[in-house]
């Protein structure tokens, strides 16, 4: 929420929607168009009422009383939030460096928050043997090449074989990248911090068969107090959702996860506290109820 009041994500869009108001582009259906792209699907539910009435932006004939299309440049306090960004150690693994910043001070160092819901062992970011089997695995991934993977199993075995990458994931929770691969029908997921090595092939001869996920659904009524429906929104937006629209306050949440990451979802949905209520399926409702008396008799709660 840090640039919530000035440069923040809806301001993005209403900067988006006045640039084609103002070349006279903008529709209705382009309106909804572009929030979607840049904003949330519920936003739709908010931001045209804001523009045409709260903000006074847009008319209902979709033309504007600005002059000149907005422009957005950077804050001081934008560069120095993204310079702290640049200080997390997994920037390291995609390239990017911190190159024109130079004489930005940090927001803050990493070393400024203290994790206490993730485990201390995750993936050796600053490690350069990792960092380059990590490109070199994007680069199988995007090129659609096999790679040759040689990993430590959890008792210690090794095993060695050649793999059809498809995608990574990471896990905040573990703090570890996992890669979704495939051998023929075969599904896999190997951590990256257990590769040894990796060797680069060539494109495979035959079509491949993507991986079968366990993809599980859970629903949730979100009470939306302290801007908890956008937290919400926010915290899961990489995952694929529906919202419904219950009254002024209470939304219908859906969610759709990888089974493996089950644990994870229920630490994530225990921080929302009340404002977030899950309604089924009952086996998840479950372990809520199992993780809170487990909180209860260790004293946590």
């Amino acid at each position: 929420m840090l640039f919530h009041e000035i440069y923040g994500g809806y301001f993005n869009v209403a900067a988006e929607v006045i640039k084609e108001a103002c070349n006279n582009t903008l529709s209705n259906k382009r309106l909804h168009e572009i929030i979607r792209a840049k904003a949330f699907d519920e936003s739709v539910l908010e931001i045209p009422a804001a523009l045409k009435n709260d903000w006074s932006l847009l008319t209902f004939d979709m033309k504007t009383p600005i002059k000149h299309p907005p422009t957005m440049p950077l804050t001081l306090l934008q560069k120095r939030w993204m310079k702290a960004i640049l200080g997390d150690p997994r920037i390291k693994l995609f390239g990017v460096t911190d190159e024109g910043l130079d004489d930005v001070e940090p927001l803050y160092e990493t070393d400024t928050f203290y994790y206490f819901d993730r485990y201390s062992d995750g993936d050796p970011y600053n490690d350069e043997g990792y960092i380059d089997r990590f490109r070199m695995i994007i680069r199988a991934i995007k090129e659609k090449r096999n790679i040759r993977i040689c990993y430590a199993g959890r008792h210690g075995n090794q095993y060695n074989d050649i793999y059809f990458p498809w995608y990574l994931e990471y896990s905040s929770k573990d703090d570890k990248f996992r890669l979704c691969a495939t051998i023929g029908k075969n599904s896999y997921k190997i951590n990256l911090g257990r590769i040894v090595s990796a060797e680069l092939l060539e494109q495979p001869d035959a079509i491949q068969t993507p991986p079968k996920n366990c993809v599980h659904t859970l629903t949730a009524e979100i009470i939306n107090e302290r801007n908890a429906l956008e937290r919400v929104m926010l915290h899961f937006s990489h995952l694929k959702k529906e919202t419904m629209r219950l009254d002024n306050d209470r939304y219908h949440v859906t969610i759709h996860y990888d089974k493996d990451d089950e644990t994870e979802m229920l630490i994530r949905i225990l921080s929302f506290g009340p404002t977030m209520r899950v309604i089924s399926p009952g086996s998840f409702i479950t372990l809520i109820r199992e993780r809170l008396a487990k909180q209860r008799d260790c004293g946590l709660t």
